[in-house]
């Protein structure tokens, strides 16, 4: 990859999302990080303020999706699949593509990995984190 793709593949990502759809997606965001499903609150609770080094947003818009977490300094999207996601595999598969394609890395985790071993979340996570020098 060329220096000048991974600028324009970041500017795009930076960038956040399509200006035809921010509007929308922006209501929509800010209605979700005000409503959080209580595994994205607790995950929330264990990576904001950079308690894991590095800053992470909420519900952030990344072209024409919003992801539940995002970290600009990884280029990481960390998911929290609920019930209605068993539904919807296909689609989540489709998403995941469009968001690698940016140069992103995505995680994608339950609810009851959450609920049951947030630990090893976490750990999973920091795998995928710049290493401090």
């Amino acid at each position: 990859m060329q220096a000048s793709d991974e600028t324009e593949r970041g500017a795009r990502v930076i960038g956040s999302t399509n200006p035809k759809l921010y509007e929308r997606l922006k209501l929509l965001a800010e209605t979700m990080r005000k409503h959080p499903t209580p595994s994205e609150a607790k995950l929330w609770d264990k990576i904001s303020k950079k308690k894991l080094g590095i800053k992470f947003r909420r519900q952030h818009m990344i072209d024409q999706f919003i992801v539940d977490f995002y970290s600009i300094e990884a280029q990481l999207v960390i998911e929290v699949d609920g019930e209605v996601h068993k539904k919807q595999q296909e689609r989540d598969a489709e998403r995941s593509i469009i968001l690698k394609s940016l140069g992103l890395t995505v995680l994608r985790f339950t609810n009851e990995q959450i609920k049951n071993n947030l630990d090893e979340v976490i750990s999973t996570i920091q795998t995928h984190l710049p290493k401090s020098t």
